[in-house]
């Protein structure tokens, strides 16, 4: 079969994946979360699901390499202060 999934079809699944791992390994091991991230919303919805950091792939093949500043610059605007480790695993420790 050629060709494979990527990008936003992922999304869900992979936020579950990160959110299960973060879980299993108590928030002790570095997870890069990717699979869908489009927007800085879904960046900061993968670290709060436990990712140390999250890889942009599609969406910049699509938009071009200056995704990564729009989604970056969104990311701040949204943490309003606060550091990216401040949010990573909120999910996972609420439950």
């Amino acid at each position: 079969e050629e060709g494979g999934l990527s990008g936003a079809p992922l999304r869900d699944m992979a936020l579950a994946t990160t959110r299960e791992m973060y879980r299993l390994t108590q928030g002790k091991m570095a997870i890069i979360g990717c699979g869908g991230i489009r927007t800085a919303e879904d960046a900061l919805a993968f670290a709060r699901a436990g990712a140390s950091c999250v890889q942009v792939y599609s969406s910049m093949t699509v938009d071009g390499p200056g995704k990564a500043r729009e989604i970056k610059d969104g990311v701040v605007r949204l943490l309003k202060g606060r550091k990216w480790a401040d949010v990573v695993g909120e999910d996972a420790r609420r439950k």
